[in-house]
């Protein structure tokens, strides 16, 4: 006699294991990011490729160095080298249809391309929570799913990820900080159904929600999670950042610990959190420098800092946390733009690392006051010297950052800041002009045109960076670079503080980005007084020929975000079929 085969319980009376099924769709979840992650790494190949045979990808990976040997710097020397013809290879395609993902709304930090990653991120979350999930019975779904969302939070966190370098340059933490913010935001939210749900079902069953161990653990786990959401709402980072920062740190451990004994399916996603951060702890101990510095206040808005025996290991536009010993303010580290090029590649008189602080805070405003009154104190020792600077010992963690454009590689270059973000366009200007004059282009470097826009509030922020705009506007001068500065006032105050750049522009208007794009864009031609057409197609051609002939535009803007967002919906606004007639446009920005 055979007994057969068991006998099959239909679906829809068999009892829902959670801690079977839920764990699936915790690694269908993390295969659809990874293989999300995977295509973007392999999108960005070419260009981590070219990176790092120009050595821009490496540069600055262990921090910044000191030569030794005190070799000095090449001195500059007259552009013989002409600039390659324009290239036309399926880069100017790339760049020109990504610039449709560059529009950005008013009051969004986001572009559409971000936008977009964000939904898509948010769709496939709330799709592993809901697909086939009994919630009301049985909210496990959202815990197993809030656990998955920790390596994306820790992933997009860390100062120095792996996932930076293999982006390639100006792909640093700031750029996906944002995927990081609401990878965060979902765990809350996951986490918050999976604690909501459970408590109603004790409601509703009579049981107690504190007493047992994994309830409680359960409710201090959510309530730590409240904790850090609670801390990093915007205005909390950018007026605390350090209470920020410590609260972070701190809560995420006993966050660890008390999930931990909530349930022992927490300890495989904490472990890649732990291997991220500890990289990241690593590599920052290799990037920190103690360094001596000077202090310079230009005024009661601007502090500039020079750090002494710092001759390479950075690109232009990239930042630093600097951590000034003053006043017992040892414990704050803030991130400032480099606004100067490797000395060995800079236009300027006195070459080195420089950092601008603007005063927008509570420590950069003491910095300004402490070297004021550090400088008062000087003057009145030694009144004989003028614009004393004030010594101090400083602590460098970096660089990071930078700009994702090489604009070697493109003929015209469109470079727009607000306020205190000319600090990263300056560095890059600096950059540029000496790879192309100071050292012949020794990478082949196309540019031939720069339009230099700044916006600031009064004539007297010129000062500021007056004497190093004239060093770099003056190497220009004697090259072939078309150099041009334009600097728009917003605001009559004194207006004899303009300082005598070459070829330089001061006037008291808000620019349109999009109108200086298309100058940049078209090309210029003579005036009507021309003998025919002729002569003026060759006058056009000889003097302005670069611009429309296919070598690319390269767009980099920095400063406040209303002026970063017209910068981007002037590049998308441009089209996609006049980004193809001009080579290509590519763009960064730096908010």
């Amino acid at each position: 006699m055979s007994a057969g085969a068991p006998p099959v319980i239909p679906s829809s009376l068999q009892i829902y294991n959670s801690y079977v099924e839920d764990p699936i769709w915790q690694r269908k979840f993390t295969i659809i990011w990874c293989s999300v992650l995977g295509l973007a790494i392999a999108t960005s190949l070419p260009s981590l490729v070219r990176s790092l045979k120009n050595g821009r990808s490496l540069k600055g990976f262990f921090g910044v160095s000191e030569d030794l040997q005190k070799r000095g710097y090449t001195t500059t020397t007259n552009d013989e080298k002409l600039p390659l013809p324009p290239s036309y290879n399926a880069s100017k395609f790339f760049y020109s249809f990504s610039s449709i993902r560059q529009w950005s709304l008013p009051y969004v930090a986001l572009n559409a391309g971000q936008i977009f990653i964000l939904a898509a991120y948010v769709a496939v979350t709330l799709v592993c929570i809901i697909k086939d999930a009994p919630l009301i019975s049985n909210p496990n779904r959202a815990g197993f799913l809030a656990l998955a969302q920790l390596p994306v939070v820790f992933l997009f966190a860390t100062k120095n990820s792996i996932l930076s370098l293999l982006l390639g340059p100006g792909n640093g933490y700031e750029k996906l900080n944002f995927i990081h913010r609401m990878a965060g935001r979902l765990m809350f939210l996951a986490a918050g159904i999976h604690g909501s749900l459970w408590i109603r079902n004790h409601l509703e069953f009579g049981l107690p929600i504190l007493g047992p161990q994994k309830e409680t653990s359960g409710v201090a786990s959510f309530t730590l999670l409240c904790i850090i959401v609670l801390s990093s709402f915007r205005p909390v980072r950018r007026l605390f950042y350090e209470f920020f920062f410590v609260v972070h740190v701190l809560i995420f451990v006993a966050f660890f610990v008390t999930v931990c004994y909530h349930t022992m399916y927490a300890s495989p996603w904490i472990f890649p959190p732990l291997a991220f951060y500890g990289a990241d702890m690593l590599l920052r101990m290799l990037r920190y420098r103690f360094k001596d510095a000077t202090l310079t206040a230009q005024d009661k808005f601007m502090t500039l800092v020079r750090v002494n025996d710092c001759d390479d290991g950075w690109l232009a536009g990239q930042h630093v946390r600097l951590r000034v010993f003053f006043s017992g303010r040892v414990l704050e580290s803030h991130p400032l733009t480099i606004l100067s090029a490797p000395p060995s590649r800079s236009c300027l008189s006195d070459p080195g690392m420089i950092l601008g602080a603007r005063v927008n805070g509570d420590w950069t405003r003491a910095l300004n006051d402490f070297t004021r009154q550090e400088q008062e104190r000087l003057q009145a020792l030694d009144k004989t010297s003028e614009n004393l600077s004030v010594p101090v010992q400083v602590m460098l963690d970096g660089p990071y950052g930078g700009s994702s454009v090489d604009l070697g590689q493109f003929e015209s270059v469109l470079l727009v800041a607000g306020g205190s973000g000319v600090t990263f366009t300056l560095g890059l200007l600096d950059d540029i002009v000496a790879r192309c004059v100071k050292l012949g282009r020794p990478k082949g470097e196309r540019t031939r045109r720069i339009e230099f826009a700044w916006c600031i509030r009064s004539f007297g922020n010129i000062a500021w960076f007056a004497p190093m705009l004239m060093d770099i506007a003056n190497t220009a001068s004697r090259s072939s670079i078309n150099l041009h500065i334009s600097i728009f006032v917003t605001c009559l105050c004194d207006p004899e503080s303009i300082a005598p750049i070459p070829n330089c522009d001061v006037v008291m208007i808000r620019p349109s980005v999009y109108a200086l794009l298309q100058d940049l864009t078209t090309p210029l031609c003579s005036s009507a007084s021309a003998s025919s057409v002729e002569e003026q197609a060759e006058k056009t051609t000889t003097q302005f020929g670069w611009s429309g002939q296919g070598g690319g535009v390269a767009v980099c803007a920095s400063g406040p975000e209303s002026l970063t967002a017209e910068v981007q919906n002037a590049v998308a606004r441009l089209g996609v079929m006049r980004g193809i007639e001009v080579g290509g446009v590519a763009i960064h920005v730096e908010r």
